[in-house]
């Protein structure tokens, strides 16, 4: 163990398992079961005066699934190692990689945007971008809600509606909202099977795993935590603290942290430029690293 690792904040297991069984007015009754597991540790470390901390977690529907706790144990003191000795950035712009678990919340943004709550109230970026370009070609979206073990699968929605295969960008073209029956309603459309969010939304993954996009980019940013609130679904202006590695020359240089990552969502979502094959499948937004061009970094 790294000498550097002087504590940890604990670890977490939990197991659970139930069924699910809804009703409604219509005529409709339904259930399924369902179980989840996962284990999660957080650690910190110090090295002279400053002290990092950051976590690891699996989860999964079967425990035979899971990473290790031992790898999870691991994984924790691997990530906060890295992140001593961070420093801060000089504003510039540059091409940002978002890792898995960051790129998640850049895709929730976008479903954010397609959600029939935020259209009929029109306090959305993606207000009637229906059929038009959003993303760049070649870039997909589907939608898998009956995935064995998937984390997101469901037989219906949460108002029983059933869920169903469906493609919502298609060669970077929106072809599909996240509805409703209320919101549908109000949009004059029908539900989507979307009652409670989405299910299994999964990016169409590319070649090239995280080393590789990092080398392809050259100079740039890689996050892998991001901090604050500072989305505004009505114009798409984003601005959210952040921490993770710069790079140089195609490889991870050093940490970075106290800065700012700034853009508009709709041209953030336009501008990626690469997906990763490196697809995190723990949620029920599924994928790989993204490779947005052009990003504000600010920091001192």
């Amino acid at each position: 163990m790294d000498s550097r690792l002087t504590n940890s904040e604990g670890a977490e297991v939990s197991a659970g398992e139930g069924v699910r069984v809804y009703g409604n007015s219509h005529g409709f009754i339904g259930g399924y079961p369902a179980s989840q597991h996962a284990i999660s540790c957080a650690v910190l470390g110090r090295e002279g005066d400053a002290m990092q901390r950051d976590f690891w977690y699996t989860a999964a529907r079967a425990p035979e699934w899971l990473e290790s706790a031992a790898e999870v144990g691991r994984q924790a003191g691997r990530r906060t190692v890295a992140r001593l000795g961070a420093r801060r950035l000089s504003t510039r712009q540059v091409p940002v990689i978002f890792d898995p678990s960051t790129a998640r919340g850049l895709i929730g943004h976008f479903v954010g945007a397609i959600s029939g709550g935020s259209l009929y109230r029109r306090a959305s970026f993606l207000v009637d971008h229906l059929d038009r370009q959003v993303f760049p070609a070649g870039f997909s979206i589907s939608e898998r809600p009956h995935l064995p073990g998937a984390l997101g699968s469901t037989p219906f929605d949460g108002e029983g509606v059933a869920t169903r295969d469906r493609e919502l960008v298609v060669d970077g073209v929106l072809r599909g909202y996240v509805l409703s029956s209320y919101s549908a309603r109000k949009l004059g459309m029908e539900t989507t099977g979307n009652a409670g969010g989405v299910h299994n939304l999964c990016v169409a993954p590319g070649e090239k795993d995280l080393d590789e996009l990092v080398a392809d980019v050259g100079e740039g940013l890689l996050v892998t935590q991001l901090m604050g609130q500072g989305v505004n679904t009505v114009t798409g202006d984003y601005s959210r603290g952040a921490s993770g590695f710069w790079i140089e020359n195609g490889r991870i240089a050093y940490p970075v942290e106290e800065i700012t990552i700034a853009g508009n969502l709709k041209e953030m979502l336009r501008h990626i430029t690469a997906v990763g094959r490196d697809v995190d499948t723990r949620g029920s937004i599924r994928t790989g690293s993204l490779v947005v061009e052009g990003m504000t970094v600010a920091g001192e």
